[in-house]
């Protein structure tokens, strides 16, 4: 298969998927308890015209399929509708606040990438007293969800020790970077841990192949060894956990979020979530679900690109 056929069939894949999430996300807000009619009243008791007024305005009087058509048709020209809570376009809303989650998931990434790969391949090539140190520092890692990360990190190094923010997302890009790093931090705790663990066991399991043995009978260098040979073959593996990492940042996003203030879309989310504002969940589900799809079409054509031996349409060879 030609790289644009298996990129134009997993782009109709993706498509196919998304329309299938759209429903189900459309779906869950219809099924869930609650009547948004009673939030845009605020509670108060209204006569039956001011009700019927209320849900022909925002089309709550319509059948499913016809509020489901309505909805979709709209998204896909960039209308996500109108927010019950904040009474504004939805998409005002993702413009001013999802920058702030891109760049908070970016540095958190970058933490990810850097510090992972380096405890995963340094437990691997040094083994002995350093394998241990980084199983025992990732163990720890791991067990650490990203809400009890913040809350450790914002208590030591924001309250107790007044190096960083408390709370907020800061303005212009330097202010910006120091209020986000202790939530970027809190983010990556988990997936450094997972990272090196999986970069460690697929490096070992890559020293002991047998062409690494035939490279070095042949006095090939270690160093090249280690990064042609070894580093390399293990790349496919560590890919696919990426994929994995990306989605987990964008889902954590809402718990760290909400504990700092923020200010992205994941507290908007939260947020939205507890005022029963249905345009606002809707719009941020869709925007997850077709960012978590997007990004494992990025790591399926990428990894036959990384691993030679991964072809085209099976990403199972490398796992």
């Amino acid at each position: 298969m030609s790289f644009a056929r298996f990129a134009a069939r997993r782009l109709g894949e993706m498509a196919a998927t998304l329309l299938a999430a759209s429903f189900v996300v459309f779906g869950a807000m219809y099924l869930a308890p609650g009547d948004p009619a009673s939030f845009l009243l605020a509670g108060r008791s209204a006569s039956p015209e001011a009700l019927a007024s209320v849900k022909a305005q925002y089309h709550l009087d319509e059948p499913f399929l016809v509020r489901y058509g309505r909805w979709l048709g709209d998204v896909l020209q960039g209308d996500f509708g109108r927010s019950i809570t904040y009474r504004t376009d939805v998409s005002r809303l993702l413009a001013d606040r999802l920058p702030t989650t891109l760049l908070l998931v970016t540095m958190a990434l970058l933490v990810v990438v850097a510090v992972g790969l380096f405890l995963g391949r340094l437990a691997a090539v040094r083994g002995g007293a350093t394998d241990t140190a980084v199983l025992v520092t990732t163990t720890f890692a791991v067990g650490t969800p990203s809400f009890v990360a913040a809350v450790l990190l914002q208590g030591l190094f924001a309250v107790k020790l007044g190096w960083f923010p408390t709370s907020g997302a800061g303005e212009g890009l330097t202010d910006t970077l120091w209020h986000l790093a202790l939530p970027a931090t809190a983010l990556a705790l988990y997936l450094i841990g997972m990272l090196a663990r999986v970069t460690r066991s697929a490096m070992a399991e890559a020293l002991d192949s047998d062409h690494v043995t035939v490279a070095r009978s042949r006095g090939v260098p270690e160093r090249h060894v280690i990064r042609r040979h070894v580093f390399r073959n293990s790349l496919g593996t560590v890919l696919t956990t990426g994929g994995l990492i990306v989605s987990t940042l964008l889902v954590c996003t809402v718990l760290v979020e909400t504990a700092f203030s923020v200010g992205g879309i994941g507290q908007l989310l939260e947020l939205s979530t507890s005022t029963k504002d249905f345009p606002t969940v809707q719009a941020i589900s869709l925007i997850i679900v077709a960012l978590f799809m997007a990004v494992n079409l990025v790591v399926d054509l990428l990894l036959p690109l990384v691993d030679p031996r991964v072809t085209l349409g099976t990403r199972g060879a490398a796992v």
